[in-house]
C-alpha cells in the first residue's frame, strides 16, 4: 500500500513538471509564429526579458493572472497554451492582431488605416 502511494506520487510528480515544460513549448511556439521577440513580448507584459525567457524554458511557471496577460499579448488563450498539443501557427490576421493590442485605440485604428493604404496601393 505505502509502495503504491510513493509510485503514485512519482507519477503526479512527473506529471506536474511536465506542465511548465509543455506551457513554455507553447508559448514559445505561439510568439515565433507572430514574429514576435521575447523583448516584444515582455516589454508588452511590463517584464524583464528573461523572466519570459524562463517562462519559455519552463523554469518559471507564470502566476495565473500573469498567464492571462501573456495568453492576451498572443492573442490567444490560457487553454491554448496548455493544451498538450502546440497552438497552431497563426495567420497573417493574427500577427496583425498581435502588433495593434499594444496600441492605444486610436493608435490601432490609425494603424489599420495605413496598412490598408498600403495595400490599396499596392494592389494597383
Amino acid at each position: 500500500m505505502a509502495e503504491q502511494r510513493r509510485s503514485r506520487h512519482k507519477t503526479d510528480e512527473a506529471t506536474q513538471s511536465e506542465l511548465p515544460s509543455r506551457l513554455g513549448r507553447n508559448l514559445a511556439a505561439r510568439r515565433k509564429g507572430l514574429g514576435l521577440t521575447q523583448a516584444d513580448v515582455a516589454e508588452r507584459l511590463g517584464v524583464d526579458t528573461e523572466t519570459l525567457s524562463r517562462f519559455e524554458r519552463g523554469k518559471h511557471v507564470p502566476s495565473l493572472l500573469t498567464l492571462e496577460r501573456v495568453a492576451a499579448v498572443l492573442g490567444t488563450t490560457c487553454g491554448a497554451l496548455l493544451e498538450e498539443a502546440p497552438p497552431e501557427p497563426s495567420s497573417d490576421a493574427l500577427m496583425i492582431e498581435s502588433w495593434l493590442s499594444g496600441l492605444s485605440a486610436k493608435d490601432a485604428a490609425f494603424a489599420r488605416r495605413m496598412l490598408k493604404a498600403c495595400c490599396d496601393y499596392l494592389a494597383r
